[in-house]
């Protein structure tokens, strides 16, 4: 059983949680074996198991828990970074919990995920100009202006004016969100490789250069730097480049480690 299979048990239709009918599937496990081996991966891989309850949707405590538990961890691990060893004691975890926070939503981030949009900032309607043609008479038409045959448009002013209104957001059309998926590949990680193409004189795929196979867009590592700049100036932007940065991408990189150990653990619970 890997931990895809538990997602089934959460959402169950039924009290079955095997694919296969009792009948012919006597190894089926049951709930209450469900529910144990889930409590043991808990236990033995409570950050994996709780990032990927959380990356699912599953649980809102265990996407707060699976942060709190990489920001213990990388509290345990920054002193090895000397700008981060050099910050004060009452800003370092803050600085740890926002990264934690940064890692946990790169990781969990997907071809089906939204993010806020940044050109009505999440709002649905934007500030933009709208000109109007207004019009008005510089005096009232006098009798004799019938007499002499005038219109009324000689005596009529017509000007060009700016308003500023709120208006749709041309960008997420007031859905307030858009896609992450990446604007090459549609999300599908795989594009037409145009050289490939031209050479074979037939549609090649290959992986999208844009998002390198991903199919999403990661979120860019300046929105990390900037959260932290707003806890604490000690932080250069070449600082961070140079040594805090490959500290955040191994906070990223320990939520698949982690998870992997999870599924690990329940394969032999399960087994």
């Amino acid at each position: 059983m890997n931990l895809e299979n538990t997602v089934k048990y959460h959402f169950a239709k039924s009290t079955l949680i095997s694919d296969s009918p009792r009948a012919t599937a006597s190894d089926s496990l049951t709930g209450t074996d469900i529910m144990a081996a889930m409590g043991m991966t808990q236990e033995r891989a409570a950050l994996g198991y709780s990032a990927f309850l959380g990356k699912m949707g599953i649980s809102n405590n265990d996407r707060e828990r699976a942060i709190d538990l990489l920001a213990q961890y990388a509290l345990t691990k920054c002193d090895k970074v000397a700008a981060l060893r050099k910050l004060d004691a009452g800003v370092k975890p803050l600085v740890m919990h926002q990264l934690a926070t940064f890692a946990f939503e790169d990781y969990s981030r997907s071809a089906a995920s939204v993010k806020q949009c940044e050109s009505c900032s999440g709002e649905g309607f934007i500030e933009a100009d709208v000109f109007t043609m207004k019009s008005h008479y510089t005096m009232k038409l006098p009798q004799f202006a019938k007499d002499l045959k005038q219109s009324p448009g000689d005596f009529e002013v017509k000007r060009q004016v700016k308003e500023v209104a709120r208006v749709l957001c041309s960008i997420c059309n007031g859905k307030k969100v858009v896609s992450c998926a990446c604007g090459d590949c549609r999300g599908r990680g795989k594009a037409v490789n145009k050289e490939l193409t031209y050479k074979q004189g037939v549609p090649v795929l290959a992986d999208c250069k844009r998002c390198s196979g991903r199919g999403y867009e990661r979120i860019p590592s300046t929105e990390a730097y900037a959260a932290v700049c707003r806890m604490t100036a000690a932080i250069t932007l070449d600082t961070w480049k140079k040594s805090v940065k490959p500290f955040y991408d191994q906070l990223i990189a320990k939520f698949d480690i982690e998870e992997a150990w999870a599924e690990a653990q329940l394969k032999q619970i399960t087994k």
